[in-house]
């Protein structure tokens, strides 16, 4: 199953980009996989979180095969978790958290893994088909990340994992929270259905979040072609 996918990674109006972004396209092999993780807010070395997560996950999956893609996708999770453990004791033992939102494509099985509240969007027949939850709790007012990849803490990373049987034309977006909190969540939507190239709807994406966001903002999005 060929896919057909573009990528954004930008700063926004912070002042260094925490979020880390990846994609391993083995067509030949019908294998694929996209990878958003975002560093936490709040929290020292959040790009450090976020890059290590992010190619731990890569590689775990790089050279694993003939494996379910739900086990292969939390066996991927466990190993992030523990790169992230050895990361932060290189710097004495510093607190650092990410998100995480990925889509591993096997023959035409996505699945489709998430800690956080980085999303996915699945569109099928100009609907969305599938939406990945956020993990969010409400603590005194605030609102929280329930789940994420953090130091020393690997029962929080306790991902959820869904698998879709993909059809031809499906849309998938991979995406931080600084692109969707820029913009209506209708308008979200509306734009992913738009009959255009993954780079001219990343490119909708990216003037809306220049012009009303406040984050790094990062997105893959991919299509299955028909």
């Amino acid at each position: 199953m060929k896919i057909t996918y573009s990528v954004i990674s930008k700063t926004g109006r912070r002042s260094n980009n925490e979020d880390s972004v990846k994609v391993m396209d083995y067509s030949e092999e019908s294998r694929w996989l996209g990878v958003v993780c975002d560093g936490m807010g709040g929290h020292a070395m959040g790009e450090l979180a976020s890059e290590t997560v992010c190619h731990a996950v890569c590689d775990y999956w790089q050279h694993s095969q003939n494996e379910d893609g739900a086990m292969l996708a939390r066996k991927a999770c466990r190993s992030a978790s523990v790169k992230l453990d050895e990361r932060s004791s290189g710097f004495n033992r510093i607190e650092m958290g990410t998100t995480l939102v990925m889509a591993s494509i096997d023959g035409n099985v996505a699945t489709i893994t998430h800690c956080g509240d980085s999303r996915c969007y699945l569109i099928r027949n100009g609907n969305v088909f599938y939406q990945t939850s956020d993990h969010i709790e409400t603590c005194f007012g605030w609102e929280v990340v329930a789940k994420c990849f953090f130091s020393y803490k690997p029962e929080s990373a306790q991902p959820d994992t869904v698998q879709i049987e993909l059809k031809p034309g499906d849309r998938i977006l991979l995406c931080s929270d600084g692109l969707y909190k820029s913009m209506p969540p209708e308008i979200l939507k509306a734009r992913l259905m738009d009959d255009k190239s993954p780079e001219e709807i990343l490119d909708v994406f990216d003037f809306l979040c220049e012009k009303n966001g406040d984050d790094n903002y990062t997105a893959i999005l991919a299509i299955v072609d028909k």
